[in-house]
């Protein structure tokens, strides 16, 4: 492997160091074994809904060869694994007696991160919603959120004698705004604001898994919410007013009722949350930790008049961008800000952080022969390193740094086009490949110990 660049200059000390992937990105073998259907299934069977007409299989098949993923990470020198429990392998039909096939992947795959010395650290949801459930309502239905804590308690019940971290929910903005308000992800709806109710049933979902966690012998829990530092366009009053609602939807009603136990105020959205007695209370007390993933900032702009949604997210001058285009400008000093305003925000009621996913895609070759000099991502980490240990300096709480990703992956709605992994992976024949990102973030770990 190519030498790396000097390693960043600031590290943050005493941090944990992992890398993560999710069940549907990489898994591959989706009919296997008893698997049920999810929302995903639904949506890559659907023509045109995936850039590249791909439906993430065979990808990295880490079904069949998540041994060779253990190697990779223990070889790298991680501390811990973020990889995703699939709902619909568990409990195919999203409710009912667990798989014993499916339990026995998650079985295979924690004996051997323990035998390596890598602390297992699933994620419960990440997105696969059983179709079943989705036909009932999906998360627009309050009855989810019960299903999502029963099927918490079979997952602790088999795997909780190992796992003590866990991860109940990851980036329900995501599924709230893409999946259920303008339809870029699954469940590919279309209900604009009418959507937000699957906010609040998903925060719930996550405050009643956590309690099902703890009761089965937990150590720490926490949800993972994307957030973005918000750029007005401009100084004018209709573009601070446009960010201001936009940071509203994106990030505070995410992380205010999982911090302070309220939603903030959301009459300028003319929102109301299904709220329940009892909930913000559930909801406040699951957290132990507090997972923010972080790609990039977003500058808004007002939207037009008779537009449906009032702003709408425009290039940040100025900005380098990565494969994904102009709308995710590379930022590393806004992930600091962000950082530092929710600790000066919340005080005494965000718990640690951990930095739950960041990385960067960027063009590359769908196979290689060798590893793959991607400068540019080494680039784009040491900068966020070093931004995370700038929020470090300024009293932030940073227990844990994820890159995302570990591997090459189905990277949703675009398939095989982006790609994000650390490894290369030939989504074709599966084979792993590390790239010099790699080797220079297992020589940033070695660094630290």
């Amino acid at each position: 492997m190519a030498d790396a660049p000097t390693l960043p200059l600031r590290v943050p000390e005493g941090v944990r160091w992992s890398a993560a992937t999710a069940a549907f990105q990489v898994e591959g073998a989706r009919t296997a074994d008893g698997r049920g259907r999810s929302i995903w299934d639904d949506f890559v069977d659907t023509p045109g809904n995936v850039r590249d007409g791909s439906t993430a299989e065979p990808g990295p098949d880490s079904y069949h060869r998540n041994r060779e993923d253990v190697a990779l990470l223990r070889d790298l020198g991680v501390d811990r694994y973020r990889f995703s429990i699939s709902w619909v392998r568990v409990q195919p039909d999203g409710r009912g007696p667990a798989s014993s096939a499916g339990l026995a992947y998650y079985d295979r795959l924690v004996d051997g991160l323990l035998a390596e010395g890598i602390t297992p650290f699933p994620t419960l949801y990440h997105w696969d919603l059983p179709s079943g459930l989705e036909a009932e309502g999906g998360w627009l239905s309050r009855d989810t959120a019960e299903r999502f804590a029963a099927y918490a308690e079979g997952v602790a019940a088999a795997l909780g004698d190992r796992v003590k971290h866990w991860y109940t929910i990851n980036e329900p903005v995501s599924t709230s705004l893409q999946g259920y308000a303008v339809g870029e992800l699954a469940p590919g709806r279309q209900l604009l604001f009418d959507s937000l109710p699957t906010a609040h049933h998903q925060l719930l979902a996550h405050g009643l898994a956590a309690a099902a966690l703890r009761a089965r012998g937990a150590d720490a829990v926490g949800i993972a919410n994307n957030h973005t530092w918000v750029y007005p366009a401009s100084d004018s009053e209709s573009d601070q007013t446009a960010a201001y609602l936009y940071d509203l939807v994106h990030n505070r009603l995410f992380a205010e009722p999982v911090l302070t136990g309220a939603y903030p105020d959301l009459a300028p959205l003319g929102a109301e949350m299904p709220v329940q007695a009892g909930d913000l209370e559930v909801i406040a007390s699951a957290s132990d930790f507090y997972g923010v993933n972080y790609y990039n900032p977003t500058t808004i702009a007002a939207a037009p008049d008779g537009a449906p949604v009032p702003f709408v997210p425009v290039p940040t001058v100025g900005a380098e961008h990565t494969g994904f285009g102009e709308l995710w400008p590379i930022d590393p000093a806004a992930l600091t800000a962000f950082l530092v305003d929710a600790k000066q925000r919340y005080g005494d009621d965000l718990p640690p952080i951990i930095v739950g996913e960041n990385g960067a895609s960027f063009p590359e070759p769908d196979s290689v022969d060798g590893p793959l000099e991607d400068r540019q991502r080494i680039d784009y980490l040491a900068r966020h390193v070093s931004a995370v240990a700038d929020a470090v300096a300024q009293g932030v709480d940073v227990e844990e740094y994820t890159v995302w990703s570990l591997l090459d992956n189905f990277e949703w709605a675009d398939g095989f086009t982006q790609r994000f992994g650390i490894v290369h992976v030939d989504q074709e024949t599966s084979k792993r490949t590390p790239k010099t990102s790699y080797g220079w973030y297992r020589d940033l770990i070695a660094s630290t110990r």
